[in-house]
């Protein structure tokens, strides 16, 4: 048994490092800052639309292990939405066409060979584009490694890495995208298969973990900001949170899984991504039309990805810096000319909320993914954690969990 551990963030990086540490630790305790947890992974009211709604669209694969297995361990693993298969449909705004991507089972990918499940325009062999990402540089972008053009990168390739780098994939890092591409595509259509919290991100991913502390005496303390680590010699020695301070002994350790720029003024001479990008959702208080798709993909439009909620449909647009001074009230309206469009719904706009996000990923060009720090640092107590930091993932669910395991793993070998 390790010592007393302090968890300082409530975000998924936190939340899954205090759970894999629950039965571990002698002591364990949570802070943050905010007065809830779940960082850029939470539901809340919304007053304008008067329901619960995500403050972002977060879609997970089956292949996304470590998130999968986090469910489990808090009782949640039941409470994801997805299709049996790995199919995901497709719409044209330039065109109108629709197609539906379907990919086998299997890890052999006999479904390029068929021309009724792969994306429109494109043969067997174009699919040997994503192969080339496989082996890369971690020096160049997704473009400079392979031809961002044609039907392939047009209905499927820029879709798929846009949504999962969150930055345009011509500066986008080729290393991120091919680690993406051997965790999805290469596996096959078992990790593939689309997962929703349709219930919302809450009830999903934090409510359940915060019963899960709360049950094994795990302390959290929300509105507990960290100010300032105090070092000697190689390891932290106290905590300080302006209004108290925290001794540490020996045995304890800190697990920091703040944002970068907090981790940076925190901790000496880390280097962390200074670069960011944004995301803009936009929720629509309104009925889906029946049977329609849990998610959709949108080509040539400014709708990139559409889900479809019991209550409301949900548009998630990434690498939007773009949109982020539009007046809100017209950004509404053309995001839901469009939805209007897929959906076959009237086009009076209904009630609507739009979230922007102006930082809501590190910008994953090959620039910004070399300043990621690894989980240990250069004190023997104190360990990082989070979706920005050197997971081998673009910034993820799945990252940010897999980095709260990582350092929750450390922590148990000092």
């Amino acid at each position: 048994m390790v010592g007393t551990i302090h968890v300082v963030g409530a975000g998924l990086a936190g939340l899954a490092a205090a759970v894999r540490l629950a039965r571990r630790a002698e002591r364990l305790v949570l802070h943050e800052a905010a007065g809830q947890a779940g960082g850029r992974c939470r539901s809340y009211h919304d007053p304008a639309l008067d329901m619960v709604i995500d403050n972002g669209n977060h879609l997970l694969l089956s292949g996304n292990d470590a998130a999968l297995a986090y469910l489990r361990s808090i009782g949640a693993d039941g409470l994801l939405a997805g299709p049996p298969l790995a199919e995901f449909p497709f719409i044209d705004m330039a065109n109108g066409n629709r197609w539906t991507l379907r990919v086998n089972a299997e890890r052999a990918p006999w479904w390029i060979f068929d021309a009724k499940r792969r994306a429109p325009g494109t043969t067997a062999s174009d699919y040997l584009w994503f192969m080339r990402l496989l082996w890369t540089s971690r020096r160049k972008t997704v473009c400079e490694t392979v031809q961002c053009e044609g039907a392939l990168y047009r209905n499927l390739a820029r879709p798929f890495l846009l949504a999962a780098l969150n930055t345009d994939p011509k500066e986008a890092s080729a290393s991120l995208a091919g680690a993406v591409v051997r965790e999805t595509l290469a596996r096959g259509g078992r990790a593939c298969r689309p997962l929703v919290a349709r219930a919302g991100l809450g009830c999903v991913f934090i409510e359940p973990a915060l019963r899960f502390l709360s049950e094994r005496n795990v302390q959290i303390r929300f509105g507990h900001r960290l100010r300032a680590l105090d070092f000697s010699n190689d390891k932290v020695v106290a905590l300080d949170f302006a209004e108290d301070k925290v001794l540490l002994q020996a045995g304890d350790a800190v697990i920091l899984t703040v944002p970068p720029v907090v981790a940076a003024d925190l901790v000496p001479g880390i280097t962390v991504p200074a670069q960011f990008r944004a995301i803009v959702n936009a929720h629509f208080r309104i009925e889906p039309p029946a049977a329609f798709a849990p998610i959709t993909g949108v080509v040539s439009g400014i709708v990139e990805w559409l889900f479809a909620f019991p209550d409301r449909l949900s548009v998630t647009i990434s690498a939007a810096d773009r949109l982020l001074d539009l007046p809100r009230e017209a950004l509404a309206a053309k995001i839901w000319q469009e939805v209007a469009a897929i959906s076959g719904l009237p086009k009076q706009l209904p009630p609507w909320q739009i979230v922007r996000e102006r930082r809501a990923t590190f910008a994953a060009t090959p620039d910004e993914n070399a300043k990621r720090p690894a989980a240990d640092t250069a004190w023997r107590n104190l360990f990082l954690a989070g979706d920005w930091t050197r997971t081998g993932l673009p910034a993820t669910i799945e990252g940010a969990i897999r980095s709260g395991h990582r350092a929750a793993d450390l922590v148990c070998r000092t």
